[in-house]
């Protein structure tokens, strides 16, 4: 399997629980926390500069996707 293609398998499933369980327990000890609040920070001022989408959606969005990056590996 290619590194840089999603997992096919329910296995990020578990992975993304585990990577929650992680940072709310180790809270910004984690290495996870930074990139995610990095990547709602962005999608924020995304989402204030976009006309259609507001800026709790971008920071949302922003977060999502910044842990997606995280979990799959």
């Amino acid at each position: 399997m290619n590194d840089h293609e999603p997992r096919q398998t329910p296995d990020w499933v578990e992975d993304a629980k585990a990577e929650i369980s992680g940072m709310a327990k180790e809270g910004v000890h984690h290495p996870s926390t930074k990139p995610v609040l990095t990547g709602a920070a962005i999608g924020a001022v995304a989402g204030m500069i976009l006309p259609v989408v507001s800026w709790p959606i971008g920071l949302a969005v922003g977060a999502g996707f910044a842990f997606y990056q995280r979990i799959r590996k």
